[in-house]
């Protein structure tokens, strides 16, 4: 009975953190002379950014500029790019201090000349009305927003993905992260004025953090810049590692342990009672023959009807991963695991064929 206590307070634990903030939908407000510059840092991204391209271009608020910021791609990233007309340069060496991604977007912020900035991810996809959605909102709010995008997939082995997606959901929406002086920010999408960035110094003032997005919230946030985040369900979306397994495992990988370091303590609490909670469940199968079995079995039925609920708002997951969650957790354990080794006895992680050493944070 103690066991199937644990996994009910698990699941009552992901109902306390889990927020469906989505984007909201506003016709109140005139958008006039919205000067937008979008910059998107592109590594062998040839066949994420058709996608991107295309949708900036039906957008009901169309940017000002695209920028494309090419950091030494191998496949057609700057051709493709070129083909839809939009700005793209190239990415200049990576010099002594800094991380790719943070020197890529640095170099395309050089060349934008708008009073509203976005950084996307290539692989980022847009409903029509989504720059449109995510500008009112930051108007209305203030400072900086980020989106934690909803998960299109189109395989199984993408959704082995399904924990990492609800974790990410609860630490970017979870309420004891709404005052928190380091806040983080979700970098596939994130929207900021000129003047907010250029106060913070930018990603010029992070260049050597591995995990930019967090440490640029929490630069915002020190600042007194309100940071609001929402999850991308009917506007925002991305497909994540579609390249296989080996990149979304080092995808995953790269910030799994060290992503915890800037969350309160109320969003790791009950974090980790949920994720206790799911493990124990997805045990059933070895104490079938015991006195654990059924209440383990109980457990593992309310997780997947929990599932069944969050994925609605996270991402297209199907009926078989939320049934059969024990393959996703064993594969969260695998990552972590993997993540694990990496920072303590590695010293560094890896991504797209670069090392970041996780103590000096520079890359080799």
């Amino acid at each position: 009975m103690a066991l199937l206590v644990i996994c009910v307070l698990g699941c009552l634990s992901g109902f306390l953190i889990f927020r469906r903030q989505v984007i909201p939908h506003s016709t109140d407000q005139a958008l006039n002379e919205v000067k937008l510059s979008v910059i998107i840092p592109a590594r062998n991204e040839a066949d994420n950014l058709p996608h991107l391209l295309h949708a900036l271009k039906i957008q009901t608020l169309e940017p000002y500029e695209v920028i494309v910021v090419d950091d030494f791609s191998e496949d057609h990233t700057k051709e493709i790019a070129e083909g839809y007309g939009v700005t793209v340069i190239s990415n200049p060496k990576l010099p002594d201090g800094w991380t790719g991604k943070n020197w890529a977007v640095w170099n395309g912020y050089s060349h934008a000349t708008g009073d509203l900035i976005a950084f996307l991810d290539a692989d980022i996809r847009f409903a029509p009305r989504a720059l449109e959605c995510l500008v009112k909102t930051r108007n209305k709010l203030g400072g900086v927003l980020s989106i934690v995008p909803y998960h299109y997939t189109e395989n199984l082995r993408e959704r082995l993905a399904l924990i990492f997606n609800v974790l990410g959901v609860f630490a970017f929406t979870s309420p004891f992260e709404k005052n928190n002086k380091q806040k983080g920010l979700y970098g596939s999408c994130i929207l900021t004025t000129r003047e907010d960035y250029e106060s913070i110094k930018g990603h010029e003032g992070i260049k050597s953090e591995m995990l930019d997005d967090l440490n640029l919230g929490a630069t915002y946030a020190k600042a007194g810049i309100p940071v609001n985040n929402f999850i991308g369900y009917g506007q925002v979306s991305f497909r994540m590692y579609p390249q296989g397994l080996k990149s979304q495992i080092q995808g995953f990988g790269k910030g799994a342990v060290l992503g915890t370091s800037k969350l309160k303590a109320g969003t790791l609490t009950l974090t980790a009672i949920w994720v206790i909670g799911l493990v124990l469940s997805a045990a059933f199968p070895f104490f079938l023959t015991t006195s654990w079995g059924v209440p383990l079995f109980i457990g593992y039925l309310l997780y997947m009807a929990q599932l069944f609920y969050f994925v609605k708002y996270v991402g297209i997951f199907g009926i078989v991963t939320p049934v059969l969650h024990i393959v996703s957790t064993l594969f969260f354990i695998m990552v972590m695991l993997y993540s694990m080794y990496q920072v303590v006895f590695l010293g560094h992680v890896a991504w797209k064929g670069r090392h970041v050493k996780v103590g000096s944070r520079r890359e080799q």
